[in-house]
């Protein structure tokens, strides 16, 4: 394990207390808990081999091991996404929200920071179909990867944006949810990743809450009255977490904590922060099962008339990506044996049996679309985009499923 910094252990010590802070260190020496999402929609006759359901989650699953996803071809068919556990809390915050107010969320949605998209993915899932998602990503590069989660996720009425949270505001759209998953100092990634320990310092964490508050600002901004704005990140620090939220509250007139629900053995941490009694919602590794999260549920009072959200003007907010809930797949499909399934993953022309058709044709594996061919006779032509496609050559003999059909 890279060794933790001076001043993280210093801060997080004293802020967990000493019996928390074992806790959390105790937690390095164990294995990191590998998890899956299923996708509702792809899913509903297929379980997980050998899963343990993850509580806070409708779909989430706990793995016994972690396989090889880029070799399982239902992956990348979009029946399943590979997220951490903590993360999945807002499944059962976005229940008990639709529980109390079913009408709330059947306009519009934001993502404002959505890359690479497992939230997205899971807000999609719980919303209803005719709500419209906007998932955005201001850097590019990410943002590509988002559209090709949410594309393979499969869900109409979903809209990926490449923008800042300002172009937002600037375009004055509404929505009566938005999920502020911001940058953050990833604190609570440490444990699976070494990457954010190299690359944390005080002068970041300084750096972080300043942009989340800007972010928030923006998403105020466009939040609708009686709306709720979702606050999250992957970090322990009060100064990213509770002491932002505290700044929402003075700053907003019309903002309060909207409170959720939880159970005792899940083993949620709330506030941290002296004198603070808002509910709010801490994973630490070590006391519950996943990474790192905080999360808090913040209402927009109701003033006026919600506003739908409209297609913006005169800004950069340009829609890199949009589910359409009428496209109808071709009528002829084939069925791929697991090798020739890799081999169209990997981008190569299949030869399809003689009596398929020529034109276009959907392959699957075991009855989920994976892609398109354009069948010539002789072979046919892989229309598996570019930049989706597998670079590895070596290719596993055997499939060893996640899934199982029931």
């Amino acid at each position: 394990m890279t060794l933790l910094p001076a001043a993280f252990i210093d801060n997080t010590s004293q802020l967990m207390g000493e019996e928390r802070f074992e806790r959390y260190l105790k937690s390095f020496e164990e294995d990191t808990p590998v998890s899956i999402r299923l996708n509702p929609k792809k899913a509903q006759r297929l379980e997980v081999i050998d899963g343990e359901q993850v509580r806070w989650c409708r779909n989430g699953y706990y793995l016994e091991n972690r396989p090889t996803f880029t070799f399982d071809p239902m992956f990348h068919a979009g029946c399943y996404y590979v997220q951490e556990a903590a993360s999945m809390f807002l499944d059962e915050v976005l229940r008990q929200i639709t529980q109390k107010e079913p009408s709330l969320l059947c306009n519009s949605a934001l993502d404002l920071c959505a890359a690479p998209g497992g939230k997205s993915t899971l807000l999609r899932s719980a919303l209803p179909d005719d709500c419209v998602l906007y998932s955005n990503e201001p850097i590019r590069n990410r943002a590509s990867i988002l559209l090709e989660n949410v594309t393979k996720w499969g869900y109409p009425n979903h809209i990926v944006t490449n923008a800042y949270p300002k172009d937002y505001r600037k375009a004055k759209m509404k929505f009566d949810l938005i999920l502020c998953d911001v940058p953050c100092s990833g604190e609570g990634m440490f444990r699976k990743d070494e990457v954010t320990i190299r690359e944390w310092s005080p002068q970041n964490v300084e750096k972080c809450w300043q942009l989340q508050r800007d972010i928030v600002s923006d998403a105020w901004a466009c939040l609708n009255d009686g709306g709720l704005l979702i606050y999250s990140t992957c970090t322990f620090n009060i100064k990213e977490n509770e002491e932002n939220i505290r700044w929402i509250l003075e700053t907003f007139d019309d903002a309060e904590v909207v409170p959720i629900e939880t159970r005792p053995e899940w083993n949620i941490t709330g506030s941290l922060l002296e004198g603070f009694t808002e509910p709010v919602y801490r994973f630490i590794p070590g006391i519950t099962r996943g990474e790192g999260l905080f999360m808090c549920v913040l209402c927009k009072q109701e003033q006026s008339l919600r506003v739908q959200a409209s297609k913006p003007k005169g800004t950069r907010l340009e829609a890199l990506g949009f589910t359409e809930s009428s496209v109808e797949p071709p009528v002829d499909q084939v069925e791929l044996t697991y090798q020739e399934a890799m081999a169209y993953l990997r981008g190569e022309a299949l030869v399809l049996p003689s009596e398929t058709p020529r034109g276009i044709v959907e392959v699957n594996f075991m009855g989920h679309a994976l892609g398109q061919v354009k069948n010539i006779g002789t072979r046919a032509n892989n229309l598996y985009p570019k930049e989706w496609r597998i670079k590895t050559t070596h290719i596993p003999n055997e499939y060893k499923p996640i899934l199982k059909q029931i």
